[in-house]
């Protein structure tokens, strides 16, 4: 069974590091992963010279070794003499001609797991909406990781040996990845992000369905949230379970579920879903 094609790490980096300039609207913005404790920048915008590319920071050096160990944001609105980091890469940032510098730590359950950094090349004051985009993409990309880490180990659980069709169990791990992954894509506000979400979505779904027997073509199609209601009540969810998942109200979830069955001309819940299997609109 093939796994789903899912952006390398570098590919992520770059775009969360190109939203971050956009949002931020600031001249210079880089960032990297973390690697045996220390963040190597392999993503670079409005770079002077080339420095900054293959910057390797260890952890508690400079204001983003504060910002991974520590967890939270750090700034240095005149880097040059900041008193609160070490100045270990003054050559690199000094000479790139930087002045004030935000850095942001991307965590995944808790762990940093790389450092985004945005600046200028002149002390200017440091807004909070500024701060504040820097941290959703940091975010954004977080999810984007967490995601990624979730679906490749529950994917690698659940292959099946090289010529063996998908088995009962390894269904139902995608069935449970794919309801997890609809529930997280409803929060994130990244629209780039959403539509890589949705294609891995759409293959997890064809994964899932790979040896079925039964097709059935349905001109049929259900909102975003009558899809996540309707994979939640795959699982055997009750409407409160629901609601609790997807962050809802309880009528609200009665409310797309009757909509999706009735769209699907299905009578039950049960007979909703095993439409909707069949057609392809869930795993």
């Amino acid at each position: 069974m093939a796994l789903p094609s899912l952006a390398s790490d570098a590919d992520l980096m770059a775009h969360a590091v190109t939203e971050l300039a956009q949002r931020t609207a600031l001249p210079v913005a880089f960032g990297g992963y973390e690697r045996s404790d220390a963040v190597e920048v392999s993503a670079v915008i409005g770079n002077r010279t080339a420095h900054l590319a293959g910057l390797v920071v260890r952890a508690s050096r400079g204001l983003g070794g504060r910002a991974m160990v520590e967890r939270r944001p750090r700034l240095a609105l005149d880097y040059k003499t900041s008193r609160h980091i070490t100045h270990d890469y003054d050559r690199v940032i000094l000479g790139e001609g930087i002045s004030t510098l935000f850095a942001v730590p991307v965590l995944v359950s808790g762990v940093t797991r790389g450092v985004l950094y945005c600046g200028s090349f002149h002390p200017s004051p440091f807004g909070e909406n500024v701060a504040r985009h820097a941290v959703s993409v940091a975010q954004d990309l977080a999810t984007e990781l967490r995601v990624r880490d979730e679906v490749q180990r529950r994917l690698s659980q659940a292959a099946p040996d090289a010529a063996d069709s998908i088995t009962a169990a390894a269904r139902e791990q995608l069935r449970q990845t794919y309801a997890e992954l609809r529930s997280i894509s409803a929060d994130v506000t990244d629209r780039a992000l959403r539509e890589r979400l949705a294609a891995l979505e759409h293959r997890l779904a064809t994964l899932s369905r790979e040896g079925a027997d039964h097709h059935e073509a349905l001109d049929v199609r259900l909102s975003p949230r009558e899809t996540d209601v309707l994979a939640c009540a795959a699982l055997g969810s009750t409407n409160a379970e629901i609601a609790v998942t997807l962050q809802l109200r309880e009528g609200t979830v009665k409310s797309y579920l009757q909509s999706a069955m009735a769209k699907l001309e299905a009578s039950t819940r049960h007979a909703a879903v095993a439409k909707a299997r069949r057609a392809g609109i869930l795993p």
